[in-house]
């Protein structure tokens, strides 16, 4: 273990990579208890408060620590400069972790897609059960600044991506969950299995773990941990487990007598009402009965709780079509789920597809999808599988139009395809935005393309202009 790196920090010559976000949160941190921080950053030249280096200007004879940002591969030049160098290296996930007061407790939740819903979820059902939790990490604010805040947390509820598993070590959790394993950030891990392994290595730091039974790659890839393993999934649950009876969700494995069963809450409370949200409810309810939430609590809490922003967000119903913001849906496996929630779709996809795949989604969603409306850098991946797979299928590829420049006022791109889309849908059609892509190449962030899909709605179909 670790943990010793994370002792007397006061006087260490720390190199923090990255001035994003955790990196600076770490900085603050760590200056506060007395290190000499440094930041390196390709892009970042200045930040107050902080010397803020180039990659090429580092020297690690200068450096005790390299504290790394979650989003650098290990084969970053620093990072290898480091290990050539000797110089071991701390993540922000286990500093946190060092900084904690004794008696909180942590929880974790990890997957493909799905994670920020559920997390959110299960820190609302600890809350509605009387516990002072929140939702941390990949989420929004970083662990390390929920630690340092001054509110005083019995529980934290950890979104942790692959990025911050990779690096983590020293952390440990009451229980943790994996929602689903698809492709996804394939160009940082360099192939699929060492995003699964780094998925997984989240069981090894937990006591407890509520897994995915409807998902094959968590299935086989953790047969042999020997934690205590909940399984759920959308079927009758079998004694030890949680699911779904006719029109139920209901607890098999928390409960004095497991040939029994108590209820999470009934179907129709989980909104919106469609299968991944219902497994995702199913995940976030097993993390609470671990923390001995009672079974009225997360009711309470499942009927209250409405999913974040641009994640299947219906944004206007005209003339018996649905248009849906699902911007979150930034890889294959997610835009799936989101299409497989609607008969008859006008699909909106593209953007970056981070070395995914697009062969199997098009097989999935062949049958619900009348049209693709396709943008962005990696639209061709798609444009090509439908061609193949799906022939029946109309495809139309947006250009980005001169006046359009990332992070402007100008929306000309987002109109253009609702424009398009507009024309081509009829009732009883849900036009969709579920990129299957990260949105980088023409917007700033997914919640930048999700406000421009809404604004283009409510300016073309809503208003009429």
């Amino acid at each position: 273990m670790a943990q010793a790196l994370y002792t007397h920090l006061d006087g260490k010559r720390i190199l923090v990579a990255g001035a994003g976000v955790t990196g600076t949160a770490c900085a603050r941190a760590l200056e506060k208890r007395g290190s000499l921080v440094t930041i390196v950053d390709e892009k970042v030249t200045a930040l107050e408060g902080f010397k803020v280096i180039n990659p090429a200007a580092v020297n690690f004879s200068n450096f005790d620590l390299l504290l790394v940002s979650p989003g650098w591969r290990e084969d970053h030049p620093v990072v290898l400069a480091a290990r050539t160098a000797r110089i071991a290296l701390i993540n922000e996930v286990d500093l946190a972790w060092s900084f904690k007061p004794a008696n909180q407790r942590w929880i974790a939740l990890t997957g493909t897609n799905g994670k920020t819903t559920t997390v959110e979820l299960a820190a609302a059902m600890l809350r509605s059960g009387g516990i002072a939790a929140v939702a941390c990490g990949n989420v929004g604010t970083t662990v390390i600044e929920t630690v340092e805040s001054d509110e005083k947390y019995d529980i934290l509820v950890l979104e942790l991506s692959s990025f911050q598993l990779h690096w983590l070590e020293d952390a440990q959790f009451v229980s943790s969950a994996i929602l689903n394993i698809a492709e996804d950030h394939v160009d940082w891990h360099g192939t699929f299995d060492a995003y699964a392994q780094a998925k997984i290595s989240l069981l090894d730091k937990s006591m407890t773990a509520i897994l995915n039974a409807d998902d094959g790659e968590i299935v086989s890839r953790t047969t042999h941990w020997q934690g205590r393993k909940v399984f759920f999934s959308l079927d009758t649950p079998a004694p030890g487990e949680i699911g779904v009876v006719e029109e139920l969700l209901v607890d098999r494995a928390f409960v004095a007598d497991p040939q029994e069963a108590a209820m999470f809450s009934e179907l129709v409370e989980v909104t919106p009402t469609v299968p991944h949200n219902v497994s995702n409810a199913l995940a976030a309810a097993g993390l609470a009965r671990t923390a001995g939430v009672s079974h009225e609590a997360i009711r309470t809490a499942i009927a209250e709780f409405t999913p974040g922003r641009h994640r299947i967000e219906q944004i206007l119903e005209r003339d018996g079509i649905t248009w849906v913001n699902d911007s979150k849906a930034t890889n294959p496996h997610a835009a799936s789920a989101s299409i497989m929630s609607a008969l008859s779709v006008i699909w909106i996809a593209g953007g970056l597809a981070k070395g995914a795949t697009m062969g199997e989604l098009v097989d999935r969603i062949k049958s619900r999808v009348r049209v693709a409306i396709l943008i962005g850098e990696d639209r061709e991946l798609i444009a090509s599988e439908l061609s193949t797979r799906a022939p029946h299928i109309e495809i139309i590829r947006i250009d980005t139009p001169a006046e359009y420049s990332k992070g402007g006022d100008n929306n000309g791109l987002m109109e253009s395809v609702i424009r398009t889309a507009k024309e081509r849908a009829m009732s009883g059609d849900t036009v969709l935005l579920a990129p299957a892509c990260a949105s980088m190449d023409q917007f700033i962030s997914y919640g930048d393309r999700g406000d421009r899909f809404r604004a283009a709605v409510e300016k073309v179909v809503r208003d009429g202009n």
